[in-house]
Order: C-alpha cells, then structure tokens, then sequence
C-alpha cells in the first residue's frame, strides 16, 4: 500500500501516523496544558515529529471557543474536541 504523507520537512515517504502528546499554552497565556494522544505524524528519515495543520487548527479553534479556565492539566484530543462550544466559531481566523 502506497503512504500517502511526505515529510513536510524532508519530504521523506518514510513517515508513520502516530498519536502522541503535545503541551498547548491556552490561549489567555495563564499556562500550559498536556493533550493527550493527538493525531501527529513521525518521519522516520529525519526524525521530526509533528502535527498537521488541520489538527493544529482543530486544537487553536476548540481552545477559542471553550471555557478554557475549566480545563484539567490533562485532556485527550477527542475529550477535548468534544468539550461544548460557548462561541459558534472562532472570530481571529480569517
């Protein structure tokens, strides 16, 4: 089976998807919390690790549009997508 995903570093085709953690500043700047298992992509010729931008925008959106002071530490990707919205959208992206 052909990979769809290139490397958007090296465009390495040697790339597996993978989920793992990132650390996100909430979006007041009042600190950081853990999202767990979060969709990413590992490249294993060059050895970065990242996220696509659709999942990064998923994250900045949800953030802008929950309560965010009510966070734990800790979320996973889908706990947090699934945290109802009080805005229906995110007005800072154009």
């Amino acid at each position: 089976m052909e990979n769809k995903y290139r490397c958007e570093w090296c465009g390495g085709e040697d790339v597996l998807e993978e989920k793992g953690n990132v650390y996100w500043e909430l979006p007041d700047g009042t600190r950081a919390i853990t999202i767990k298992e979060v969709p990413g992509i590992n490249c294993r010729k060059c050895g970065m690790e990242y996220q696509e931008e659709h999942v990064i925008n998923a994250i900045e959106d949800q953030l802008m549009l929950i309560d965010s002071k009510s966070l734990s530490d800790t979320v996973t990707y889908e706990e947090l997508l699934n945290i109802p919205k009080i805005l229906k959208r995110n007005y800072f992206r154009f």
